[in-house]
């Protein structure tokens, strides 16, 4: 069975009303706009903040240091 008379089944054994909310979830997917992803460090970048090697050296010793002891 292919995928568009699988959904013509599913669709059919519906009543009015329900068929008329897939319509309109239908209608919605359709017109929906795919909106683009802003990079992490974009989303960052106004806050100043620097990180440098010995800050994430310090975090993993912090983090990691008493591990398997």
């Amino acid at each position: 069975m292919q995928l568009e008379e699988a959904i013509l089944t599913n669709v059919r054994s519906l009543s009015l009303e329900q068929q008329q909310a897939v319509l309109e979830f239908t209608r919605t997917l359709r017109d929906q706009k795919k909106r683009s992803r802003r990079k992490l460090r974009g989303l960052c970048a106004d806050l100043e903040v620097t990180v440098s090697e010995a800050d994430i050296a310090q975090a993993r010793q912090e983090m990691w240091g008493n591990f398997g002891s």
